[in-house]
C-alpha cells in the first residue's frame, strides 16, 4: 500500500509458449524462471497482493509454491498468442473487484523479464502517484545501436527505410533519444480496465538501466538473460548505486 491505494501485481504466464515450450516453469539460473518475478513482486514494499494469471496448471502450481496466488483460471480466448497482454491483465484486475477484493493500482510484470533491481517495483509505483494527472507508468530503457529511424523493410524485393526519413545517413548521437519498454508497468485502475492498455494518453516513463532490457522469446534470448542476470543482478559489485538513473546515466 501507497498512501492508502492498495496495490495489485499480476504476473500474466500462459501454458502456450511457441519459442520456448514451458518457458515460465523451466529452470533459470537454479529456480523456475517465473519464480524470479513473483519473488520480485512479494519484496515490494507498496505491493499488496501477487496474482499470476495463468491458464496452465502447472503454472499455476510453480506459482503457488512461489508464493504467488492463483485465484482463477485466465479463460482460454485470453490465453491466445494475438491477445494483449494488457488484457489479461486487465481482466484480473477486474475479477478480483467483482469478488469483493477492489485494488486502487495494478502492475503488471512479465515472468519473461527477470531482471529487475531491487526498488525498481516500488520506485514504479511511486512514480504513477507522484506524478500529477499520470495515469500510468511505463518502465523504459534507451535504445542503443538499434535505433529505430535506421530500421528498414522489404518493398517489391528490395530494401527500404521502414520511415519516411533521412535518418539512415545520420550519426546515432544526432538522433533524438529512443526507448523501449522493459519490465515494469504501472497504472490506476480505472483507466486500465477502461482502455485495457497501459499505453494511456498521459504515460510517464520509469528509467530503467541498458542491461535490465531482458525478454525472453527463444534460446538466444535465454542465453543472453542469463548472462546479464549473472553478470549484473546477482552481482552485488556491479547492481548500480541508484535503480533509477536518468535518461543520461542509463546509456553509459
Amino acid at each position: 500500500m501507497i498512501q492508502g491505494y492498495r496495490v495489485l501485481a499480476v504476473i500474466p504466464a500462459r501454458g502456450g509458449s511457441k519459442g520456448i515450450p514451458g518457458k515460465n516453469i523451466r529452470p533459470f539460473l537454479g529456480k523456475p524462471l517465473l519464480a524470479w518475478t513473483v519473488e520480485q513482486a512479494l519484496a515490494a514494499a507498496f505491493v499488496d497482493r501477487v496474482v499470476v494469471s495463468t491458464d496452465d496448471e502447472a503454472i499455476a502450481r510453480v506459482a503457488r509454491e512461489a508464493g504467488a496466488d492463483v485465484p482463477f483460471r485466465r479463460p482460454a480466448a485470453l490465453a491466445e498468442d494475438d491477445v494483449p497482454i494488457a488484457q489479461a491483465v486487465a481482466h484480473a484486475a477486474r475479477w478480483l473487484h467483482e469478488h469483493g477484493q477492489p485494488y486502487d493500482i495494478v502492475v503488471q510484470l512479465e515472468a519473461t523479464s527477470p531482471f529487475r533491481y531491487p526498488g525498481d517495483i516500488d520506485r514504479a509505483i511511486q512514480t504513477l502517484v507522484t506524478t500529477p494527472q499520470a495515469q500510468s507508468v511505463v518502465a523504459v530503457g534507451p535504445v542503443t545501436n538499434d535505433h529505430p529511424l535506421w530500421a528498414l523493410k522489404v518493398q517489391d524485393g528490395f530494401l527500404t527505410k521502414f520511415c519516411d526519413t533521412d535518418a539512415g545517413n545520420v550519426n546515432r548521437q544526432y538522433l533524438a533519444r529512443a526507448y523501449l519498454p522493459y519490465s515494469i508497468y504501472v497504472a490506476w485502475y480505472e483507466p486500465l480496465i477502461q482502455h485495457r492498455t497501459f499505453y494511456l494518453p498521459r504515460t510517464a516513463p520509469y528509467f530503467l538501466r541498458r542491461e535490465q532490457k531482458v525478454d525472453i522469446d527463444d534460446e538466444v534470448d535465454w542465453f543472453l538473460a542469463e548472462c546479464l542476470v549473472r553478470r549484473y543482478l546477482l552481482s552485488q559489485d556491479a547492481q548500480p548505486k541508484t535503480q533509477n538513473p536518468s535518461p543520461k546515466e542509463g546509456t553509459r
